[in-house]
C-alpha cells in the first residue's frame, strides 16, 4: 500500500492506496478507485463523443451574442471583436483547466474551490458576492421583447409608459422564466435534458443565421467581422472622417458610408432622471440628444483606431471614447459564457461519466431520476505507470472537446447575430439595452423586401423565390423568434448553473447533507430550484430588464476573473504532481485572470463616473 500519491507504486488497483486528504480538512477524504480509460475517437463515434461543450456552446450563445453584440457592432462594425477572441480562448483554456480537476476527483471544481484553505467557511461567503449576478433572470427579461413586438404588429414595446406594455412584459417574462426551469425537472440526468435542448438550439439557430448569411449579406460584411476577431488593440474613438484635413472625402474616409464628410456631433447631456437617483439620465420626449449636424438624424463621430499602429506611427496614445465601456466589458464578459456560468462545465463532465466522474455519478432529475444517485465526496485514482497514460488520453479528450465543439460554438456564435447589425443596421446606431434583442429584425425584413443587387439571392436567381412583402414578414418574425430562441433556453442553463453549483458544494462541505442518502440529492436539487424560481419572479416583477443586466455582466467579470486565479490555486494544490499544469498553462490563467479582472475595473469606474 502507498500511502503517497506522487509514489512510483505501479500497482494496479487503485484501491491500494491511501487517498490523499489536502486542504481543509473539514472537507470529507476522498474515496479511491481505478481510473477507467477514456473511449478513441473514429468518425463512425463523434456524435457518442460528444459531452460538455455541446452543453456549454449551446448555453454560451446568448445575452453576450444576441443582447450586447448588436449594441456594439451596430455602432463600431466588427473592429471590436477581438475583444471577444481573447474572451473565448481565455475561456477555453479555463474550461479545460476546471476540467482536469474533474477528471482526477470527479468533483466539480466549485468543491475543489471549497477545499482550499482558509476552508468552506470563509469561501461560501467570497463566492456568494461573486455569484451574486447570475440570480438576476435577464436572459428570460429580455426574451420578452422579440415575443412582445410580434404580439404588438411590429410595435416597440414600452413599459416604462404604457401600462399595456408593462403587465405584457412581466407576464411574457414570468412564463418564459417558469418555462425554462421545467426541462431542469424532467429526463432522468437533468444533463441529458439540458444536452437535447441545447442540440435542437444549434441546429435551428446556426441553420437560420447561416442562410442568411449565404443569400443575403456581402463578402465585405464577412471580411470585415473575420478580421475584426484578430484586430488586436483596437480602440473605439471620436474623431472627424476627413483624417488627411483636406476638406475632401478621400477613399477610406467614409467609416458609416453615408457619403458624407461626418464631424464629431455634440452630445446634449441628459436633462431628466428616471431612476430617482439624483442624476439626470434620460432626455425629455422630443427633446434633441446630439447637435445633428448634417440632419441625418443619426450622431456622427463614432470611429476606431488601434493603439499600437498609433503608438508605432508616432501619434501617441488614442484618445479613447469610454461612452460604451460598460457595454464592451459586457460583450467580453458573457462572449463564450463568461462569471462562474463556466463552472458547470466541470459538472457536466462528471455527469458525463468522464475521467473519475464515472465513480461519482450524477444529479438526477426529479422526475425520471429516481434510480440516480450522486456521491458526497470525489473518488480519485493513484498516479502510476498505468494510470498515467489513461489520464493523459483523457485530457486530450477534454481538450478536444472544447477546441473542436465548444470554441467553434461560441466564435460562430458571436459572429453570426454581428453579421445582422454590421449588414442590416447602419453604422453608428445607437441601440439600448431595452431593445437589443430585437434591433435588427426591420433591417432583416427590408434586406428580404428589397434584396441588394450584388448579394448571392440575387446572382444565384433566388430572388423571386425568397424576396417580396410576404418573405420579408416571414423572415422578420423568423429573426425576432431567433432572438427569443439564443435568449430563452440559456435561461434554463443559466438557472441549472447557479442551482448546482451550491447544491453540489453544500452537497459535500455540509455535514448535514453527507447524513442524506445518495439518491437524495433529486429533492435538495429540486427544492432550491423552487427556491431560485420564487426569486426569480420577484426580480422580474420589481427590476427592469437593463438593469438586471447592468448588474450580473459587471459581476461576472470580476468573478471570472478571480475564478482564474483560484483554480490555479486548486489544481497545484490539491492535485498530484504528476497531474498538475504546467507554467505555460499557469501563465495564460493568470493573463485570463488579469484581462477579466481589468474589464470589470473599467466598467465599474465608469459606472461610477470616474471615467467618462
Amino acid at each position: 500500500m502507498a500511502d503517497n500519491p506522487n509514489s512510483e507504486d505501479t500497482t494496479p488497483s487503485g484501491n491500494e492506496f491511501k487517498a490523499p486528504h489536502p486542504g481543509a480538512q473539514s472537507m470529507p477524504q476522498w474515496n479511491t478507485d481505478e481510473l477507467l480509460d477514456a473511449p478513441r475517437f473514429t468518425w463512425k463515434n463523434w456524435f457518442a463523443m460528444l459531452g460538455p461543450g455541446l452543453v456549454a456552446g449551446g448555453a454560451a450563445i446568448g445575452g453576450g451574442e444576441w443582447l450586447i453584440g448588436p449594441i456594439v457592432t451596430a455602432k463600431y462594425g466588427g473592429a471590436l471583436m477581438w475583444l471577444a477572441t481573447v474572451s473565448i480562448l481565455s475561456q477555453m483554456v479555463y474550461n479545460i483547466e476546471i476540467s482536469r480537476y474533474t477528471l482526477y476527483s470527479g468533483e466539480p471544481i466549485f468543491t475543489g474551490k471549497f477545499r482550499t484553505l482558509p476552508g468552506p467557511l470563509i469561501w461560501v461567503w467570497v463566492y456568494l458576492i461573486l455569484d451574486f449576478g447570475s440570480v438576476f433572470p435577464y436572459l428570460a427579461a429580455n426574451a420578452a421583447t422579440p415575443v412582445e413586438v410580434m404580439i404588438l404588429g411590429g410595435e416597440m414595446p414600452d413599459p416604462d409608459n404604457v401600462p399595456r406594455d408593462w403587465w405584457l412584459h412581466k407576464g411574457l417574462s414570468s412564463a418564459i422564466f417558469l418555462g425554462a426551469l421545467l426541462p431542469l425537472i424532467f429526463g432522468g440526468k437533468v444533463y441529458n435534458s439540458l444536452r437535447a435542448i441545447m442540440s435542437f438550439k444549434l441546429v435551428t439557430i446556426f441553420g437560420f443565421l447561416l442562410f442568411l448569411a449565404l443569400f443575403f449579406s456581402h463578402g465585405s460584411t464577412w471580411g470585415e467581422i473575420l478580421t475584426g476577431f484578430v484586430k488586436f488593440g483596437t480602440a473605439p474613438v471620436e474623431r472627424n472622417e476627413d483624417i488627411n484635413g483636406n476638406g475632401i472625402l478621400d477613399p477610406g474616409e467614409d467609416w458609416d458610408s453615408d457619403g458624407n464628410l461626418d464631424v464629431v456631433e455634440e452630445r446634449y447631456p441628459p436633462t431628466i432622471d428616471t431612476d430617482d437617483d439624483g442624476k439626470p439620465d434620460a432626455w425629455a420626449e422630443g427633446a434633441p440628444k446630439f447637435n445633428d449636424v448634417d440632419g441625418d438624424g443619426f450622431r456622427d463621430g463614432a470611429n476606431v483606431e488601434n493603439i499600437f499602429v498609433s503608438l508605432f506611427t508616432g501619434k501617441g496614445f488614442p484618445d479613447i471614447d469610454w461612452t460604451l465601456i460598460a457595454f464592451i466589458a459586457a460583450l467580453a464578459a458573457i462572449a463564450g459564457q463568461g462569471g462562474l456560468s463556466n463552472t458547470p462545465i466541470s459538472n457536466y463532465t462528471r455527469d458525463q461519466g468522464w475521467g473519475m466522474g464515472h465513480h461519482v455519478g450524477a444529479i438526477p432529475s426529479m422526475v425520471g431520476g429516481k434510480n440516480i444517485s450522486l456521491s458526497h465526496q470525489g473518488t480519485v485514482f493513484q498516479p502510476n505507470a498505468e494510470s498515467m497514460p489513461r489520464w493523459k488520453r483523457w485530457y486530450r479528450h477534454v481538450v478536444r472537446d472544447q477546441m473542436v465543439v465548444w470554441a467553434p460554438a461560441c466564435f460562430i456564435g458571436i459572429a453570426l447575430p454581428s453579421m445582422l447589425s454590421v449588414e442590416f443596421l447602419r453604422r453608428g446606431t445607437e441601440a439600448d439595452r431595452w431593445t437589443a434583442s430585437a434591433l435588427t429584425a426591420d433591417g432583416v425584413g427590408d434586406a428580404v423586401r428589397n434584396p441588394a443587387s450584388d448579394v448571392l439571392a440575387t446572382t444565384t436567381g433566388l430572388t423571386n423565390l425568397i424576396s417580396g412583402d410576404a418573405w420579408a414578414d416571414v423572415f422578420w418574425g423568423l429573426t425576432l423568434f431567433c432572438g427569443f430562441l439564443v435568449l430563452a433556453p440559456s435561461m434554463a442553463t443559466s438557472a441549472d448553473g447557479v442551482i448546482r453549483r451550491w447544491v453540489d458544494v453544500f452537497w459535500t462541505s455540509s455535514s448535514t447533507m453527507r447524513a442524506m442518502e445518495p439518491h437524495k440529492i433529486r429533492v435538495v436539487y429540486f427544492r432550491v430550484l423552487v427556491g431560485f424560481g420564487i426569486f426569480g419572479l420577484i426580480m422580474l416583477w420589481l427590476a427592469r430588464p437593463d438593469q438586471l443586466i447592468k448588474i450580473a455582466t459587471t459581476i461576472f467579470n470580476f468573478a471570472l476573473g478571480f475564478s482564474c486565479f483560484h483554480t490555479i490555486i486548486v489544481n497545484t494544490v490539491l492535485l498530484p504532481r504528476e497531474l498538475r499544469p504546467g507554467w505555460l498553462i499557469r501563465c495564460m490563467m493568470s493573463f485570463a485572470g488579469v484581462y477579466f479582472t481589468m474589464l470589470a475595473t473599467m466598467s465599474m469606474l465608469k459606472e461610477m463616473g470616474v471615467i467618462s
